[in-house]
């Protein structure tokens, strides 16, 4: 019997790596414990002596953190990758959002626009307002922002409860919400696509169950659970 594991990862791959793990349990033996949380918290955790079997994180802090030599070498392996949509309210209209011009007119004529928070360190909560600021938007639409503390999921239950017209946050985390419709992707050149790497800790105790995990999570045979999440392989 294998080992069981810790994991910290990031809430944008929950929908996938939560099925795929599950299937690796039940193959392999062992139970794997997921802590989900915002990439940014989970750097400045790691960053303060937390750690676990397996980490989970986007790829531009996955290598920043990895220049610390916390993972195993030649452990860290690609994922997938997925954008930052909006979505609306199931039922709705669906806006059109394909060009810069279309996607700006509906935000600025957005009653209320659903995203996370900043202060929870997430990816796309960080980059939005730089978004907000280069699209020359940010003062017109400060007033009409409903900032979530919960994540992409609560972005997209406000929205679906009726509390923002639009929600903006990676699409991977807007699909398990019932009751939105996802507009789609944000369009060239606001667009946002972040990739998303596993790698081993160092420290860790059971380092060869973390790598069968990651193997797992990598191995192509799942490429239809991430496609269904919301990623590209």
């Amino acid at each position: 019997m294998a080992a069981d594991l810790k994991v910290m990862s990031a809430r944008a791959v929950k929908a996938a790596v939560s099925t795929l793990a599950a299937q690796f349990s039940r193959a392999h033996g062992c139970a794997v414990t997921f802590d989900f949380a915002p990439v940014g918290t989970l750097e400045s955790r790691l960053a303060a002596g937390e750690r676990a079997d397996v980490v989970i994180l986007s790829r531009a802090v996955m290598a920043s953190v990895a220049q610390s030599g916390l993972f195993a070498p030649d452990s860290v392996r690609e994922l997938g990758s997925t954008p930052i949509g909006l979505a609306v309210r199931a039922g709705a209209h669906v806006p059109d959002i394909s060009t810069p011009d279309a996607f700006k007119a509906v935000l600025l004529a957005a009653d209320k626009i659903a995203l996370s928070d900043p202060a929870i360190g997430g990816t796309a909560a960080r980059y939005l307002p730089q978004l907000f600021a280069r699209m020359d938007i940010a003062e017109a639409i400060e007033p009409r922002l409903v900032r979530c503390r919960g994540g992409g999921g609560e972005v997209a239950e406000r929205v679906a409860r009726g509390e923002a017209e639009v929600g903006m946050t990676f699409v991977s985390e807007m699909l398990p919400i019932a009751g939105v419709t996802i507009a789609g992707p944000l369009p060239a050149p606001y667009g946002r696509e972040t990739g998303y790497c596993a790698a081993v800790c160092a420290q860790s105790s059971n380092a060869a169950t973390g790598a069968d995990l990651i193997a797992a999570l990598a191995d192509p045979t799942g490429d239809a659970v991430w496609r269904s999440a919301g990623f590209a392989r």
